[in-house]
């Protein structure tokens, strides 16, 4: 089994529990295809660098995942074919994170 960042981009009219909704349907199809979720950030609704199929800002979700590799383009199918999802990013990686990635260090900055 391979480890992976997978971040997907939701529409930005989308709710925030529609994205965590949709969020758990991915977790649950890693989960069909032989894999397991390790951790799951929501990121927030962030301005886009340019328009992408008319939306302006999207709602960012990453997810820790564990997935045999021959399972992987069956799972980018299946994001490239729902319409919620404007983009979506795979990287291969050696080793899960443990700790909070750098966009959720930056929320909580932002927060504070």
């Amino acid at each position: 089994m391979a480890y992976y960042e997978s971040v997907l981009v939701f529409r930005q009219d989308l709710t925030e529990t529609q994205v965590k909704e949709k969020a758990t349907k991915y977790t649950d199809i890693i989960r069909e295809l032989g894999g397991d979720v390790k951790s799951t950030e929501f990121w927030g609704l962030k301005n886009l660098a340019y328009i992408i199929r008319k939306n302006r800002k999207a709602h960012y979700v990453m997810l820790n995942i564990e997935l045999p590799g021959s399972n992987l383009a069956e799972y980018e199918r299946r994001a490239r074919i729902d319409e919620d999802v404007i983009r979506f990013l795979n990287v291969r990686v050696d080793a899960l994170s443990t700790t909070p990635s750098v966009m959720m260090k930056k929320n909580t900055e932002e927060a504070e």
